[in-house]
C-alpha cells in the first residue's frame, strides 16, 4: 500500500521544489508496471518517439542511421493500459497532491504522461531546462511524478535538480532560443553548480516542480533505464485554449480516495 507525501515532505517540494518518496510503490505494483513497459519498448508499442526526431546531443543522427530506431519515450502511458491509468490516479498520488494544492488535482494528457527511457547506447542528454519552456497553463504550478522502474543514477542517466530554482526569477537572455539553459554564461556556471542527482531505488517516486532546473546526462550503464512521468495541476488552473496543453483530455483524480 502506497501512502501520501507527509507533512515535511510537501514542505521540502514547497521550498526546495522536488522531493523523493522512497518505497511510494509497492513492490508488485512496480514490478507489473516495469514489465508491461518493457513489453511495450520491446514492440515499440505506438505512439512513440524516437531519439531521433529531438537530435539531442547523443542522439542518432536520424531514423535510418545506427541506433535510429531507439525509442526515447512510449507516449501516452495513460491510455497504454489500465495498469498505467491506475498509477497514474493511484490514492496515494491524488491525496498527494490535493494536499499540495490545495484542491483537487488534474492529470495533463498532453505533457509527460509516458515512459521515459534512456538507453545505453543511442540515449541522448537533456540540457538545463524548466518543463514550463512549452507549456502553456493560466499558472505557472504544476507537479511532475517521476517513478523509478529501476535504479536510477548519475552513471545511468538520472536527473540532476537546482534545489529552490522554481522560485527563481532568470533573465530571458540566461535561456537559448530552445529555452535550455546556456551554460557558457559563468553565472549560469555557477547555479548548475548547486544541483543535485538524487538516486532513485526501484519504486521511489520524484516530485518536481514544472519550474524547477534540470537535466540529464548519457546512460552510462548496460541497461535500459525504464521511469513513468505524469503531470498534475490544480483544478483551478486550466490549459490556455487553443494550446498544445489544452489538446488532449484531462483527468480529475478523486481527493477522497
Amino acid at each position: 500500500m502506497s501512502f501520501p507525501l507527509t507533512t515535511a515532505q510537501l514542505q521540502t517540494l514547497r521550498e526546495q521544489g522536488f522531493v523523493v518518496a522512497r518505497e511510494f510503490v509497492p513492490a508488485v505494483q512496480r514490478e507489473a508496471l516495469r514489465a508491461l513497459a518493457q513489453a511495450q519498448l520491446d514492440q515499440a508499442v505506438a505512439p512513440v518517439e524516437y531519439e531521433a526526431d529531438l537530435a539531442y546531443p547523443g542522439a542518432p543522427a536520424s531514423r535510418n542511421a545506427e541506433g535510429g530506431g531507439t525509442v526515447r519515450r512510449l507516449l501516452d502511458a495513460y491510455g497504454r493500459d489500465p495498469l498505467f491509468a491506475a498509477w497514474a490516479t493511484a490514492p496515494a498520488v491524488a491525496s498527494s497532491l490535493h494536499r499540495y494544492f490545495g484542491q483537487a488535482a488534474v492529470l495533463s494528457r498532453a505533457h509527460h504522461n509516458c515512459v521515459m527511457t534512456k538507453h545505453p547506447r543511442f540515449g541522448s542528454l537533456t540540457g538545463w531546462h524548466r518543463d514550463i519552456r512549452y507549456w502553456s497553463f493560466d499558472r505557472e504550478d504544476l507537479v511532475s511524478t517521476w517513478l523509478a522502474l529501476g535504479p536510477e543514477t548519475a552513471h545511468n542517466g538520472g536527473l540532476w535538480l537546482v534545489p529552490g530554482s522554481h522560485r527563481m526569477t532568470l533573465p530571458a537572455d540566461r535561456f537559448d532560443a530552445a529555452q535550455f539553459l546556456r551554460e557558457d554564461l559563468p553565472e549560469n556556471a555557477a547555479l548548475i553548480a548547486t544541483a543535485v542527482s538524487p538516486e532513485l531505488a526501484p519504486g521511489d517516486v520524484l516530485f518536481f516542480h514544472c519550474r524547477t532546473l534540470h537535466a540529464a546526462g548519457r546512460n552510462q550503464s548496460d541497461r535500459v533505464k525504464l521511469s513513468v512521468v505524469h503531470t498534475y495541476h490544480a483544478v483551478e488552473t486550466h490549459p490556455l485554449p487553443n494550446t498544445r496543453s489544452a489538446s488532449k483530455p484531462e483527468v480529475l483524480l478523486d481527493p477522497a480516495t
